[in-house]
């Protein structure tokens, strides 16, 4: 009647009817391809969640690493706790290790962003205790060789018969840090210097602040160097790291024109009261 919605054509057929058809071949090529697409995708994507938790493993016990080497300033036995950073390093190391066993045949780069978090944390707790053995940074080269893994286990279990160049290559893991993870790892020590540098004037160390405020320097003239020309993670740094950078020679500048006329109890707190005002001009400007 007048009004009524009008019937699609294929509303005319029963439901059950519309339903029925030919049933798929489940053999066919086609199928059978996508089958085959379908396994691989739940594979990749079950890989890419178990990085994501390994990256959240390394980044959470590197972090406990960092916040053990800042007691070096306060403790008296300074081996003691370089020792047992180095044994949580280790550990952090075993993590990065099946990280390795995972990316086996892998393009890593498709995989970088699930890891990328963790292994930047890492860097930045190995220039860390890098720096306070040797006042000096740690280059990329030097923690790669520290992440080349060799199972000897893995070959022994191997039963096929096989040279041993080819059961040290099957027992032989390794993951490089890129150049970006490396100089986000740089960059962000720097703020971990920047709180050494507050400790050490709170405990009366004068020589510290001046060490780190030429390191700073030193790493702050590189990467302006790069400038606008790398990636946008680095260039954003830049201003957090000019900003330790600022708070440090700050110190350095309190401590030579007033060191010795503030006791040395107070010196924290002058240094934490310049650097509340250069925070709040930051902000204003």
């Amino acid at each position: 009647g007048s009004g009524g919605f009008r019937k699609r054509k294929h509303d005319n057929f029963p439901h059950n009817q519309r339903r029925e058809g030919k049933d798929v071949n489940s053999s066919s090529p086609v199928m059978l391809a996508f089958k085959s697409f379908q396994q691989e995708l739940d594979a990749r994507h079950d890989k890419y969640e178990r990085l994501v938790k390994l990256s959240r493993d390394i980044t959470v016990e590197s972090k406990r690493t960092i916040f053990l080497l800042h007691r070096i300033t306060s403790a008296p036995d300074m081996e003691e706790i370089l020792t047992e950073s180095e044994m949580k390093l280790d550990g952090v190391r075993q993590k990065i290790l099946q990280v390795a066993q995972e990316l086996s045949g892998e393009d890593m780069h498709q995989f970088h962003r699930a890891i990328t978090t963790g292994l930047q944390e890492y860097v930045e707790a190995v220039s860390f205790q890098h720096f306070i053995k040797t006042r000096s940074l740690i280059s990329m080269d030097e923690i790669n060789k520290q992440l080349i893994f060799t199972t000897e286990e893995y070959g022994k279990e191997n039963k096929t018969p096989s040279s041993d160049a080819q059961d040290k290559q099957f027992g032989t893991w390794r993951l490089k840090i890129t150049p970006v993870d490396y100089l986000l790892g740089v960059a962000d020590l720097t703020g971990e210097l920047m709180r050494m540098c507050i400790n050490s004037v709170g405990n009366g160390d004068i020589d510290t602040p001046f060490e780190v405020s030429q390191f700073l320097r030193q790493v702050y003239d590189g990467f302006s160097f790069i400038g606008n020309t790398g990636p946008y993670e680095v260039s954003k740094k830049l201003y957090t790291l000019k900003q330790s950078l600022a708070k440090v020679e700050n110190a350095c500048y309190a401590l030579r024109v007033r060191g010795s006329e503030i006791p040395k109890h107070m010196l924290a707190d002058v240094f934490s009261v310049k650097t509340e005002m250069i925070d709040q001009e930051e902000g204003i400007s």
